[in-house]
């Protein structure tokens, strides 16, 4: 008894309770790791992205470079071509209106062949072709400038020179290998165009112009109507506000600024592990509901159990001390005695019908509840020490609750029972009673030692006590008489150190 004496109740009940705190302390340093260790992981991921990003926009500012280059190297040899039609025509011109020695007309003869790559084409004022070199084979021997020869032609103004019988007119078009040249440019600047919709860093990227307001080219972005401006406008002012933009050049658009946010990936790695986090928390939380309630069932068989077993074990001493009662009488033993066995003897018939009726469901008849109050103060009072005072200050009034009496009375005994302990047999109990409109409350205060904050809930804990001897069922038992029983509530209303304690009960009218 000794050794069950030392592992039960408050030993236990400490040990419980720094078990929770240790295992808690264990999971908070679970979740705390692996929020460090993935806030390390998505910082190195997003420092791979920025540095993927700068490396797209360097190689970006190269190609930009070249293209530059093309253009101005494409100006040139624009300029060029148009420097030799002009020479062209400067030889037809001279060709028509001066006497020229053979010499001369060798070198415009020179002149004029050496032109192997410009289309050309030479006609009246009336649009009748004269002649024509370097044109496609489609439009070779078309007689005026009409139609499909007319709209190949048209990208510059003719020259013009007049001679005898009138005007002569020279159209040209840009040189079919300066075409070939300007296909490529403009395939590179396709591929210039693609690379800023899918760049190597795979993440939601926008390129604005100088005053962030007119969106150029994007790509890998969702959800966004790109015809809708007031979306458009909402979509840069979001970006802007995100990682630092990088600054570029572009033909035809000058100082351009790329805008881009973190990958979808990225994202989800952020707030993965809170949502794993939570996920498993709801789990835990319904795993502990559902244990707690298998556990108070199991608690609850075995409260019942024990009780029908103890309410068995009762009734045949029970019987017996009846019988040697009845014997007492008939061998002549004064009648005072006899009385107070007679008490003692009802009062085990009261506790073997209150274990009886644990686990079953108890009749609640309507009750004043000042007489069950006053007759289980008067039965405690008889039988506790001179030294405790009882102070009891009810409503002068009938005051009707649904109320099982036998087991409402073994509530008000174990409390008073628990009070006087927490005296130490010497000090004051208060019983007091506050009549609502749809509730009654009954108060039982005493001045003794109090119970601390951290320990209020847990001495109504089967097996809870701080007492040497003392199995921790009282309170315990009584929270269920009132709470599963009566549908009411069993709570510690306030305490503090040495200045006693407070049990509220609550009953529903």
């Amino acid at each position: 008894m000794e050794l069950f004496n030392k592992i039960k109740g408050f030993e236990v009940y400490s040990k419980k309770q720094r078990w929770k705190l240790y295992l808690l302390a264990f999971a908070a340093v679970i979740v705390l790791a692996s929020l460090y260790y993935t806030d390390i992981m998505v910082r190195k991921i997003s420092q791979d992205e920025r540095q993927r990003v700068e490396l797209w926009a360097d190689a970006i500012r190269k190609r930009e470079t070249l293209l530059q280059d093309s253009e101005r190297l494409f100006a040139v040899i624009s300029e060029e071509e148009h420097k030799r039609v002009e020479l062209l025509t400067q030889v037809y011109d001279r060709l028509n209106r001066e006497e020229v020695d053979r010499e001369a007309l060798t070198l415009y003869t020179n002149i004029l062949e050496s032109n192997t790559t410009i289309p050309l084409v030479l006609t009246d004022e009336h649009g009748e072709v004269i002649s024509s070199s370097n044109l496609p084979s489609r439009l070779q021997g078309l007689e005026r400038l009409t139609g499909d020869l007319a709209d190949y032609f048209s990208a510059h103004p003719p020259m013009t020179f007049r001679i005898i019988d009138g005007r002569r007119y020279i159209y040209y078009r840009d040189s079919k290998v300066y075409s070939e040249l300007r296909a490529v440019m403009d395939d590179l600047l396709d591929t210039f165009i693609s690379d800023l919709v899918v760049n190597s860093a795979n993440v939601p990227v926008i390129v604005v112009d100088n005053s962030h307001r007119e969106l150029i080219a994007h790509g890998n972005i969702e959800g966004v109507d790109m015809g809708d401006d007031a979306q458009v406008r909402e979509l840069i002012a979001s970006m802007a506000g995100g990682n630092k933009y990088l600054s570029i050049n572009l033909p035809d658009y000058g100082r351009c600024y790329v805008y881009y946010t973190s990958s979808f990936l990225l994202t989800q790695l952020r707030y993965y592990p809170l949502g794993q986090f939570l996920a498993i928390g709801i789990f835990l939380f319904i795993s502990y509901l559902l244990f707690s309630m298998a556990r108070n069932a199991e608690q609850n068989q075995v409260w019942v159990g024990m009780s029908k077993e103890t309410a068995h074990q009762l009734g045949t001493p029970l019987s017996s001390l009846i019988a040697w009662m009845e014997l007492l009488r008939m061998k002549g033993v004064d009648e005072e005695t006899i009385e107070e066995i007679s008490k003692d003897v009802k009062r085990l018939e009261n506790i073997t019908e209150r274990f009886s009726k644990i686990g079953s469901s108890p009749e609640l008849i309507p009750e004043n509840i000042m007489d069950t109050l006053n007759e289980g103060v008067e039965y405690m009072k008889r039988r506790m020490p001179k030294k405790v005072s009882f102070n009891v200050a009810t409503p002068d009034k009938v005051v009707m609750v649904p109320l099982n009496t036998s087991l409402f009375g073994w509530v008000v005994e174990n409390i008073i029972k628990n009070a006087v302990d927490a005296m130490q047999g010497a000090g004051s109990i208060y019983v007091s009673v506050e009549d609502y409109k749809d509730q009654v409350a009954v108060d039982i205060s005493d001045d003794g030692k109090g119970i601390p904050a951290s320990k209020q809930k847990t001495i109504f804990n089967p097996g809870y006590t701080s007492k040497r001897r003392g199995w921790g069922l009282g309170l315990s038992l009584s929270k269920r008489i009132i709470e599963n029983y009566h549908n009411g509530k069993l709570f510690v209303k306030h305490s503090s150190l040495n200045n006693g304690t407070t049990f509220r009960i609550i009953l529903w009218k």
